[in-house]
């Protein structure tokens, strides 16, 4: 995914609000889920049109982030990654383009951040430096 809204908040960084609500949907299933099974799901808080669901699945689906195919008359999708595993990617891939176009700011200003929201970070980021110099 390409987009990263800096003003967002969680998933709502990558995704508008009812896609995020659709992603939390399909996240929440065990199995591929229908149109119809994520609108109910989706309208427990307000009422959505299953066309509207339908369109935001299906652009999630051109996206790149769900996955649908044809199960007897209908259409079941799934999430191409899980949840934990698409935060891990994006946040890797954002982590990646922050260095490559800031460099040394961008690694001082994530320590800074590191310490400010939770100090123990940093002793694991040592942790993890010391490794990543043995395995070198």
């Amino acid at each position: 995914m390409n987009s990263f809204k800096y003003q967002g908040n969680g998933l709502g960084r990558f995704f508008g609000p009812l896609e995020v609500k659709v992603m939390d949907a399909i996240w929440s299933r065990p199995e591929p889920s229908t149109i119809k099974e994520v609108n109910a799901i989706v309208s427990e808080d307000k009422p959505m049109s299953f066309n509207t669901i339908m369109t935001v699945m299906n652009r999630l689906v051109d996206k790149g982030v769900l996955k649908k195919k044809l199960q007897s008359k209908s259409y079941v999708y799934s999430a191409v990654l899980s949840k934990e595993r698409f935060l891990e990617e994006q946040s890797k891939e954002l982590s990646y383009d922050l260095v490559k176009e800031f460099g040394s700011l961008a690694v001082t200003h994530m320590l800074d951040a590191m310490e400010q929201v939770d100090p123990d970070l940093l002793k694991q980021l040592e942790r993890q430096i010391e490794q990543w110099k043995k395995d070198r």
